[in-house]
């Protein structure tokens, strides 16, 4: 109970949401053609859903294209009790079959695949709906009233994307904001401090307009564990080694951890925590989704929150980390006024 009076909640993006600032990510439930990510058995999935929820987690993440719909189902089964005091949010747009419609954004597909992650959730509705990726062959406008039309049916109470491009997700607020549309509370994107990309473009664009951050594979995909060194990153056992498809240059990789460790040696604390702490420290981010497919792993995770790095520390690791500044992004920090500037100071 101790570390559920330290869990931490935010209301998602412009949203009465209230979610707790670590989510819970299903990924890792069932088995399939991942072995090495889809692995966690029933059983063990009861133990890691009940540790989150003592540690005051309220907010779970799954997919449809999870183990083929296992890790919904295992999930709708160990929630079952608790529904109601839990969020539920479920992804779709990747394929879950071998028929050219059994996939993407159309509005026979959001449709069925609703329909489906109901079933395997089992549940009567779906706390955030989210859209997994864009599908370039769905013009926005099917897409978007196909979503509100799940709004208004009640089985989907908030709708959210994933992995879209700022210029897009910005198109699609607007409509829906013209034609009276559920809006989208929620933007779940690749955040980690290996990969600061979203920085550029899509967190001012959340931020001008109140849609929440929530954060998936914070840890790189485990990179920034620290378990992995220069020497056991190609050992075929690990997790890495069998699905490794975020880039970012290793070495590089490898000298940022080599901070990371500095700081979490002052701290009495672990690479992965220290990596956690610094994206719950940034404002922009409402809540960030830990998976794990072990106690030991999930409580390290859950650590996070009682961790508050130096404001030095994060300068560090901010200087550090820093992606290239974009055109025209540094073209418009380049011609800043400064003469403006300080007096606005």
């Amino acid at each position: 109970m101790e570390v559920e009076q330290k869990m931490k909640y935010v209301q998602l993006g412009k949203s009465g949401l209230i979610v707790s600032k670590l989510a819970f990510g299903a990924m890792t439930f069932g088995s399939g053609n991942i072995p090495s990510v889809y692995k966690v058995s029933q059983d063990q999935a009861k133990e890691l859903v009940d540790q989150a929820l003592d540690a005051g987690i309220n907010f779970f993440d799954t997919a449809d294209a999870y183990a083929d719909g296992e890790s919904e189902e295992i999930l709708g089964r160990l929630l079952g009790t608790c529904r109601k005091e839990t969020i539920i949010a479920t992804k779709v747009g990747n394929r879950v079959g071998s028929g050219l419609v059994q996939t993407g954004l159309s509005r026979k597909h959001l449709f069925t695949a609703c329909d489906a992650s109901l079933a395997r959730l089992n549940t009567d509705y779906i706390d955030l709906y989210i859209v997994h990726k864009t599908d370039p062959f769905t013009p926005l406008e099917e897409t978007l009233e196909a979503l509100n039309d799940l709004v208004r049916q009640g089985k989907v109470r908030y709708i959210g994307y994933s992995n879209w491009p700022a210029w897009m997700a910005a198109q699609a607020l607007q409509m829906q904001r013209e034609r009276g549309w559920a809006t989208f509370i929620n933007g779940q994107m690749y955040y980690s401090l290996v990969g600061r990309d979203i920085e550029h473009d899509i967190v001012p664009f959340m931020k001008n307009n109140d849609v929440g951050l929530t954060v998936w594979s914070p840890l790189a995909g485990g990179f920034l564990s620290g378990k992995y060194t220069r020497d056991n990153l190609t050992d075929p056992n690990n997790r890495l080694s069998g699905f490794d498809f975020l880039p970012h240059d290793k070495e590089w990789g490898f000298t940022i951890l080599d901070k990371v460790r500095d700081i979490a040696h002052d701290h009495g604390a672990t690479p992965a925590q220290v990596s956690l702490a610094w994206l719950l420290a940034q404002t922009h981010v409402n809540s960030v989704l830990v998976g794990s497919s072990n106690a030991s792993q999930l409580e390290d995770n859950l650590t996070a929150v009682e961790l508050k790095l130096t404001a030095e520390e994060i300068a560090v690791l901010e200087q550090l980390t820093r992606p290239v500044p974009l055109y025209p992004n540094w073209f418009t920090t380049m011609t800043l006024d400064s003469q403006v500037v300080e007096a606005l100071k």
